[in-house]
């Protein structure tokens, strides 16, 4: 006998809707997101800005304003594929982000640790697959 609990039915399952970035200043981080991302800002109430991605799955990042500064690594990181990190490093220090350490290449591929400009952790990301060589 099918289920009546409401979670049994597709419609009205859990989905993940968006990831919220806390920021100082919404509008502008998310426009260094929005290049990089090559995406449109949406600006809403009380602040808070979003990004509409092209083939983002449906999924947003928006940003909402807190008062307080970032403290501390985020405990949540967003992995940003890329074909060429050298590339994608060199467009995120000119948009005001920052590079953390060095390039790491391994069995996956190869990924770079990068900040933006409030602070938050994220990774450039090459994956391996046909025609992948490490980097040397």
């Amino acid at each position: 006998m099918p289920s009546s609990h409401p979670s049994s039915h597709p419609s009205s399952r859990p989905s993940l809707h968006q990831v919220v970035v806390d920021s100082r200043d919404p509008r502008a981080l998310a426009r260094f997101w929005a290049q990089l991302l090559h995406a449109q800002v949406v600006d809403r109430g009380r602040g808070w800005s979003h990004l509409e991605v092209p083939g983002g799955g449906g999924v947003r990042l928006a940003f909402q304003p807190v008062p307080e500064e970032k403290a501390g690594k985020n405990r949540l990181h967003l992995d940003i594929r890329t074909g060429d990190i050298e590339a994608a490093i060199a467009e995120v220090v000119g948009l005001g982000g920052a590079r953390v350490g060095e390039t790491v290449t391994d069995d996956q591929g190869a990924f770079q640790t990068m900040r933006d400009p409030e602070g938050n952790e994220f990774c450039l990301v090459r994956r391996s697959g046909p025609g992948w060589r490490p980097a040397r």
